[in-house]
């Protein structure tokens, strides 16, 4: 414990790579916080570090760094997908009910209105697009959401 705080107070000199056109200064070095654990870098002194050549070799770390500020992926609701289309316009589109079933009560002109694709209303789009997050929807052409 006393050597990595020990180590923790030295500024170590960085190795002296051949800088990349000239852009950062080759005698960069990283200093450690008094209070840091060994090994963790907090500040660059003297501007900036030394780029490596495309030649030398780079270590690689296996360490996986999750993205800030990025939130879950949204997921499609599958039975909604099914149900709605979008026109070339941009509208939200879905079938008419009652066109199942128990047709035979149900004169012809009753049917084919009943066949026939209708917007979805713009007191719906709302939760149609929380289902849907990725329909790409015109919002001029249907409702608020």
């Amino acid at each position: 414990m006393a050597m990595s705080l020990s180590l923790a107070r030295l500024a170590l000199p960085l190795q002296s790579l051949p800088a990349a056109a000239g852009k950062r200064p080759a005698n960069a070095t990283i200093s450690f916080a008094a209070n840091s654990f060994f090994g963790a870098p907090l500040a660059v002194t003297a501007a900036t570090v030394t780029v490596l050549s495309p030649a030398a070799p780079l270590a690689r770390s296996l360490s996986v760094v999750a993205k800030a500020g990025k939130g879950y992926k949204m997921k499609t609701h599958k039975a909604s997908a099914k149900r709605f289309r979008v026109t070339g316009t941009g509208k939200i589109v879905r079938r008419c009910a009652g066109k199942q079933h128990l047709l035979s009560k149900k004169n012809a002109k009753r049917r084919k209105r009943l066949s026939k694709m209708v917007q979805v209303n713009k007191s719906d789009y709302s939760n149609v697009m929380g289902a849907l997050p990725y329909l790409k929807v015109n919002k001029k052409a249907g409702g608020e959401y």
